[in-house]
């Protein structure tokens, strides 16, 4: 049986890459729109609504085992795994950007140029975010275990 996330892992990775991706989408907004105060507002708009979107897109793949490698008696998850994770999250993420983008801009061909830009940036980012998460070893129950505290970061 893979190794299941407790809650608080789930919500410590959903805060983290949070922050790294609102950096991105206020970037990125700024980029396309030249003015900060419209990034700032897409961008901060954004924490509220991802952040509740990929508490359910991470309580989701829990249940799904594609991508799960045996490695000893427990799971890991595999790099193709972390790769369809990052397009499956970056496909509703980049619908909300969008959707987002348009309410604050007004305008289709801005929030379609933030949207297709954070299918590249976000995808790579991501990626980089999973696979630091898979060393850190707090909050993970394996076979029905309590979560590892004492030992908060793989070595």
């Amino acid at each position: 049986m893979p190794s299941k996330d407790t809650r608080s892992r789930v919500v410590a990775k959903a805060a983290t890459w949070r922050v790294l991706a609102t950096a991105d989408t206020i970037f990125l907004s700024w980029f396309f729109t030249r003015t900060i105060a419209t990034a700032l507002k897409i961008g901060l708009t954004e924490v509220i609504t991802k952040i509740i979107l990929f508490y359910l897109h991470e309580r989701i793949w829990e249940k799904v085992n594609l991508g799960m490698q045996v490695n000893g008696s427990a799971y890991r998850e595999s790099h193709y795994r972390s790769i369809i994770k990052g397009f499956s999250w970056r496909f509703f993420g980049t619908i909300d950007t969008i959707l987002l983008a348009l309410f604050w801009t007004g305008s289709f061909t801005k929030a379609f140029a933030i949207g297709g830009a954070e299918v590249i940036t976000k995808v790579i980012l991501f990626w980089f975010h999973e696979r630091l998460w898979i060393k850190v070893n707090w909050g993970k129950r394996t076979n029905g275990e309590s979560p590892n505290i004492a030992s908060s970061i793989d070595t």
